[in-house]
């Protein structure tokens, strides 16, 4: 095992792609001399040439579109979009094109592309820098989303997405690129579904997705501590598909649920893990399953707003009090 930062366990899964396969490129904004803005492509430039590390104009739209007619043709590009929140300049290109376009040809033609982006809410960037995307990819039929907790899924679902026929959407979270863990010193590809037991617990799962994983696992010790409360945290990592079955496996044991997410909780992915338990695992449920979410608010720019705004740790841990009468 290595020790490595998030953003060096992507650079290194890119390096490692590219090195693999002439056929693999990367695209977006800044990805090449500056060597990206959150150093995922650094160096990349230099090593593999501007035929194979593009730097785009700013115009997510059709830069993501270029990527998406190249992979028809057998290339595998890598798109950075910058920032999520302008893949909404994008979603023209990745709704209508890449998720459907092996429907719509009968299977004649595929989009094996990977789009990166980070995203959330990153110390007073403001409303139109802050966005959690996730719920709209995740209602993207055909599309593949996943979103990394730590640095060696992140390096291992890079690889795993490149080397995938389907199109894949990477959701990073921009306060994680400096986080640091352990990454297999060998090759190591991450499976692109499922869901992760972050750890062991009796009483009750948090279910928790990139950020709010972290958040989770504060929380868990807390209530282990203060509170004699055993929770089980699993990691969402997979988006869509979600790991139905791993959700209802979790509750089934604990039979007490909590889901945090720093999106809003209108059509998120809170509101969709609550479907599944009450499809799957109903009359296993010894409480109503709770939501730990943003508030419905535009994130704010001034700082105190914003912390208001944004859920955290100490919130999961009142949510878990509050299913157990606590509270």
């Amino acid at each position: 095992m290595a020790a490595m930062m998030y953003w060096e366990a992507i650079l290194r899964a890119h390096d490692e792609e590219l090195a693999n396969d002439p056929m693999v490129i990367v695209m977006g904004e800044d990805v090449g001399v500056v060597g990206g803005t959150y150093k995922a492509t650094r160096g990349l430039y230099e090593k593999y040439g501007p035929e194979r590390v593009i730097d785009t104009p700013i115009s997510e739209n059709s830069y993501t579109g270029i990527g998406i007619g190249a992979s028809f043709l057998g290339v595998r590009p890598i798109i950075e979009l910058m920032s999520v929140n302008f893949a909404w300049l994008a979603l023209d290109q990745i709704a209508n094109t890449a998720s459907k376009v092996r429907y719509m040809s009968g299977g004649q033609l595929g989009a094996p592309v990977v789009i990166r982006s980070p995203g959330g809410s990153a110390h007073q960037l403001g409303s139109q820098h802050s966005a959690r995307m996730e719920k709209v990819f995740m209602g993207i039929t055909g599309l593949r989303v996943v979103t990394p907790s730590g640095p060696r899924q992140a390096y291992g679902l890079l690889k795993s997405a490149v080397r995938c026929n389907d199109p894949v959407f990477i959701n990073e979270h921009e306060l994680m690129y400096n986080l640091k863990g352990d990454v297999p010193d060998g090759e190591y590809f991450h499976p692109l579904e499922g869901s992760e037991l972050a750890r062991e617990g009796r009483d009750v799962t948090l279910f928790g997705y990139n950020v709010s994983v972290h958040w989770c696992l504060q929380a868990a010790e807390v209530l282990a501590r203060e509170h004699g409360i055993e929770a089980e945290v699993v990691d969402l990592y997979a988006l869509s598909p979600l790991d139905r079955a791993g959700i209802a496996r979790s509750v089934s044991h604990t039979h007490r649920a909590v889901i945090a997410e720093e999106a809003e909780a209108p059509v998120g992915v809170g509101a969709e893990v609550m479907a599944i338990l009450n499809e799957e695992c109903f009359f296993e449920l010894d409480a109503p399953p709770l939501r730990v979410s943003a508030r419905n608010v535009p994130i704010p720019y001034a700082r105190t707003m914003e912390k208001a705004a944004i859920p955290n740790a100490a919130e999961v841990v009142q949510a878990v009090l509050a299913l157990f009468g606590r509270a």
